[in-house]
C-alpha cells in the first residue's frame, strides 16, 4: 500500500508528485470514507495551481456523494475554525504551506477541526490503493455551495485575545492566504500597521513562503526604519508565525515558543504539549510558570492527539506551528501573532527584553545519509549502542527517534526524516565543546 501522507498531509511539485489523477483518486476516497451525504469545507492557498486541485476535489468528492462549501482563499485556521463552527464531517485545505510556489499539496481536517491522525490517514490510504470509491447515482449527487466565513474567523479571534495597548506593527504576510486576513485584524484591535508582501500572489515575488530569519530580511529592515514595536511574519498558508523585535532582530523560534509557552501555562494552567526536536528552554520556561511540559511526535497532529487527551491549553512546535486549545486545535500562526500582543501589552517591557531573559543554549544540527529502507535498522543500531556511547544519560525518548538528556541538563535526539533520506541530528548544550561531542557521537554511531 503506498505512502501517500507526511507529517502534515500531501505534498509535491505540481504535475509531477501531485497530479490531477492522484488529487482525483484523493478526493474520492475522503469522499468514500466519509459515506453518503458528507459535507466537506473546502478552502486554498493563493499558489497557481490551487484552483487547478480545487477543480478535481470538487468533482471527486461530488461523484462520491458529498456536497461541499467552498470558502476561497483563506488560511489554514480558518478552515479548521469552519469545520467546528459550521458542523462539516470533513475539512480540506489546499496547501503547500511553506514549500516554494511550485510545490503543493492537501490536508484532511475532522469535524473538530483538527488533522487528520494516522489512524484516519491510513484508512484514506486504504481505500485509495484498493480504489474502494463510491459512486453516487445522478439523484444523489450534491451540491457546492460558496461559504464566507472569513469574519465569524475574525470575530472570534478577537474575543479570544485582550490586547490593552497601542502597537506598531509591520506584517509580512510573504503573499500568502493571511494576506486576507492578519491586517485587517491588526487593525480591528487598535495597531497601526505597515503591510509587506500582504498582497494574493501564489509566486511569492516577496520571498519563499517560510518565515525564516533570512527571508525576513527586508521585515527587519522596515522594523527598524519606521521604529515599529514588533514585526509578524508568516508562511504561505497562516499557520506559522515569526516575529522581529523592535531592534528589527529576528526572534529565535525556540525562543519564542518558550515566551508563549510560559503565558499559556500562567494563564491558563496545566500541560503545555511540545516535540522531541524542542528547546530545553520551553521546559525551563514553562516550570517557572507552575506549567509542566508533555513532549510528544513532530507534527501539529501529533500535538493536537496529545492537547486533546491531556486536556492541555497550549502546544507548539519550534517551527512556529502553534495551536490554542482554548479556541481550537488547528494550528493557527494568526492568533500567534495576536497572543503575541497580548503578552506584550500586559507587560512594560519591549518584545526584545522579554527575549533576553531567556537562556540561549548552543545547538548544533546535522544530517547523516541514509536511505528509507536503511533507517529502522539504523535506528535500532542507535538504541543499542547510546547507552554506552553516551555517558550520564538521566532520560531518553524514543517516541520518534530517540532523545536523550543528560545530567548537564544537555540532550540530543537522533530522528529519521520522514520526507528525505537522512537521519537529523539534533543536540544543545551549556557549551560549544558539549554540543559538538554529542553531535560527533551520534554520527559515530551512524555509520
Amino acid at each position: 500500500m503506498p505512502k501517500l501522507f507526511g507529517t502534515s498531509g500531501v505534498r509535491g511539485i505540481i504535475n509531477e508528485e501531485i497530479t490531477p489523477e492522484k488529487v482525483l483518486k484523493l478526493a474520492r476516497a475522503l469522499g468514500s470514507y466519509l459515506g453518503n451525504s458528507g459535507t466537506v469545507i473546502l478552502g486554498k492557498d493563493p499558489r497557481t495551481s490551487s484552483d487547478i486541485i480545487e477543480s478535481i476535489i470538487s468533482s471527486g468528492l461530488l461523484a462520491s456523494g458529498c456536497s461541499i462549501k467552498k470558502l476561497g482563499v483563506v488560511p489554514t485556521p480558518v478552515v479548521g475554525f469552519s469545520c467546528r463552527n459550521l458542523e462539516v464531517d470533513a475539512g480540506i485545505m489546499i496547501t503547500a504551506s511553506h514549500n516554494p510556489p511550485q510545490y503543493n499539496g492537501v490536508k484532511f481536517f475532522d469535524s473538530n477541526g483538527m488533522a487528520y491522525t494516522p489512524e484516519k490517514e491510513s484508512k484514506i490510504e486504504e481505500i485509495y490503493s484498493e480504489q474502494k470509491t463510491r459512486n453516487a447515482s445522478w439523484n444523489e449527487i450534491e451540491s457546492v455551495e460558496t461559504t464566507d466565513v472569513a469574519r465569524d474567523y475574525m470575530i472570534e479571534i478577537v474575543n479570544a485575545v485582550s490586547v490593552n495597548k497601542k502597537f506598531k506593527v509591520v506584517i509580512d504576510c510573504a503573499n500568502g492566504a493571511a494576506s486576507r486576513i492578519t491586517p485587517y485584524l491588526l487593525e480591528d484591535i487598535g495597531c497601526k500597521v505597515i503591510t509587506l508582501n500582504s498582497q494574493l500572489d501564489g509566486t511569492f515575488p516577496g520571498h519563499d513562503p517560510e518565515p525564516t530569519e533570512t527571508n525576513l530580511r527586508e521585515l527587519s529592515k522596515i522594523v527598524r526604519s519606521t521604529k515599529a514595536d514588533l514585526g509578524l511574519a508568516h508562511d504561505g498558508d497562516g499557520d506559522r508565525i515569526a516575529a522581529v523585535d523592535e531592534k528589527g532582530e529576528f526572534v529565535k523560534p525556540d525562543k519564542l515558543l518558550a515566551l508563549v509557552s510560559s503565558y499559556a501555562a500562567d494563564k491558563f494552567g496545566g500541560k503545555i504539549i511540545t516535540t522531541v526536536d524542542a528547546s530545553r528552554i520551553i521546559d525551563e520556561q514553562v516550570e517557572k510558570s507552575g506549567g509542566e511540559i508533555v513532549r510528544t511526535k513532530v507534527g501539529d497532529v501529533s500535538v493536537a492527539q496529545e492537547m486533546e487527551s491531556q486536556e492541555a491549553s497550549f502546544g507548539g512546535e519550534p517551527s512556529g506551528t502553534w495551536i490554542f486549545g482554548d479556541v481550537h486545535l488547528c494550528p493557527d500562526g494568526v492568533l500567534g501573532g495576536l497572543r503575541i500582543l497580548e503578552i506584550l501589552s500586559k507587560s512594560e517591557k519591549t518584545l526584545s527584553e522579554l527575549i533576553s531573559e531567556i537562556p540561549d543554549y548552543p545547538v548544533k544540527r546535522a544530517k547523516v545519509s541514509c536511505s528509507n529502507n536503511e533507517k529502522e535498522n539504523k535506528m535500532k543500531k542507535v538504541k543499542k549502542e547510546a547507552p554506552n556511547t553516551f555517558e550520564n544519560i538521566v532520560n531518553s525518548l524514543d517516541i520518534d527517534g530517540l532523545r536523550l538528556e543528560f545530567e548537564s541538563g544537555a540532550w540530543v535526539l537522533i530522528r529519521p526524516s520522514g520526507t528525505e533520506p537522512y537521519i537529523r541530528i539534533t543536540a544543545e548544550a551549556n557549551s560549544e565543546d558539549e554540543v559538538k561531542s554529542l553531535v560527533s557521537k551520534s554520527k559515530k554511531i551512524l555509520r
